[in-house]
């Protein structure tokens, strides 16, 4: 018992020194030393191999994706083409519908293949200039890429290629489009109440009179031209974000390894707008391009520490005795799918994560209940995208990286579009197939 209270002390401590402002490295390292300290796990092996495993190997495996990443999101917005498309979809859905095209937007990449990870490189500086064009706070760009990317398109939308779609079928040999009608009529409700929120508050920036701003010491020159006919043509902008895409979803079917996936993706988006805006290029320097490397460090550093944290939590006995009591709960299989797989993605901070080990645990147990293995693989996909959400979630951490905010300025846009809308969904939806059954 004093494991588990550690553990959840160990949480509570991360969501109210995010609050704080705190960075994640320091948090993480005090939030391991709880669970250590109130599990009675060794000291120097905790944080030696745990947590260190955790963070290496979290860094091995984003190093590449997130500095190809950054790469494209240098080249893309140098060569104006952010600009470009930025400018169009204002001038497609107009400045008062800003949320439902950024919304649109990231929801198209992500449900392409794009991740999580991804997504804020590929459409941010897109955001920047949209927003500042419509005048609405920075932070508000946290609620769309939470909307957009980590909620219906993840795990509603059938045939998603996120990867909290793939798992129920690893274990229940359910096809990725597993109940397509009830996942389509989760998404649109996921959206709309999505899509809602977002749209209050925007509507209550205004009223407070919040503007837009750029983070300190930030070059905006590249955000916003007083000269459009300098930028490139709508077609040559779109068509390396049009290309990553494709080489994501098609190649997907032939490439196994999603990290060389996203890899070779970022790198041929980069390299087709080089070679589309060559004239653009050619007086620029290559060491400056190259160098656009170096911004995906920082964005790794606190996914690596979360994950060190998170690697700490799993190594504890305490954090055994949950998974073995939340996967002996008795109730109908749906209710338990939904109950397990939240709890467990919530203690986690993770929505694979939390589904992984639900499954692992449970899943010949379900194959054995008579239930209708595509209406679980839904429910669970749906639900561990709920509580996966909580503070100590990486997502939040990369954003507010990347957005230069804090969890006070983003936090209640995750709680109410990633965690909210999933588990009303997902208990809803539950409790209906339970008694239907």
């Amino acid at each position: 018992m004093l494991g588990i209270i550690g553990i959840i002390l160990a949480i509570l401590f991360l969501m109210i020194g995010s609050y704080k402002g705190l960075s994640a490295l320091p948090l993480t390292l005090l939030a391991a030393l709880i669970v250590v300290l109130t599990n009675g796990m060794g000291l120097w092996e905790s944080f030696s191999s745990l947590y260190m495993d955790g963070y290496v190997g979290t860094y091995l495996n984003y190093f590449l994706i997130f500095c190809c990443s950054a790469l494209y999101a240098h080249v893309m917005t140098e060569s104006g083409s952010t600009l470009s498309i930025a400018y169009k979809l204002l001038g497609w859905f107009g400045k008062k519908r800003v949320i439902l095209a950024s919304i649109i937007i990231v929801a198209i990449l992500t449900y392409g293949g794009v991740s999580l990870f991804v997504v804020m490189f590929a459409v941010g500086p897109i955001l920047y200039t949209m927003f500042q064009e419509a005048d609405l706070p920075r932070h508000l760009i946290a609620a769309v890429l939470f909307a957009g990317s980590c909620t219906f398109t993840m795990t509603c939308l059938p045939g998603s290629p996120q990867l909290t779609n793939i798992i129920p079928s690893q274990y229940l040999g359910t096809p990725r489009t597993a109940a397509p009608v009830f996942g389509c009529i989760a998404a649109v409700a996921m959206f709309l109440m999505d899509y809602a929120y977002c749209q209050y508050c925007a509507v209550r920036a205004r009223k407070n009179g919040e503007h837009w701003s750029f983070q300190k010491d930030f070059d905006a020159s590249k955000y916003q031209t007083s000269d459009r006919d300098t930028l490139p043509s709508a077609l040559v902008a779109f068509l390396p974000m049009l290309l990553l895409v494709l080489f994501i979803f098609i190649g997907g079917r032939f490439i196994s390894d999603t990290a060389l996936l996203s890899v070779s993706a970022m790198l041929l988006g980069s390299l087709s707008c080089y070679l589309l805006n060559f004239k653009k290029f050619q007086g620029m320097d290559l060491r400056k391009i190259l160098g656009s490397l170096n911004n995906g460090i920082t964005s790794i550093g606190s996914l690596s520490a979360v994950c060190g944290f998170g690697a700490v939590v799993q190594g504890s006995v305490a954090y055994s005795n949950i998974v073995e009591g939340v996967t002996s709960w008795e109730m109908s299989p749906y209710l338990l799918a939904v109950v397990a797989t939240a709890v467990l993605a919530g203690v986690a901070g993770s929505s694979s994560g939390g589904a992984r080990l639900m499954l692992s645990s449970m899943s010949d147990y379900f194959l054995s209940t008579g239930a209708d293995m595509q209406i679980l693989h839904r429910l669970i996909a749906i639900s561990a995208g709920s509580l996966d959400s909580l503070p100590h979630a990486t997502g939040i951490f990369l954003f507010n990286d990347y957005l230069g905010t804090t969890h006070k300025d983003i936090y209640w846009h995750c709680f109410w579009t990633a965690l909210v809308p999933p588990a009303i969904i997902a208990l809803v939806s539950a409790g209906i197939f339970t008694v239907i059954a």
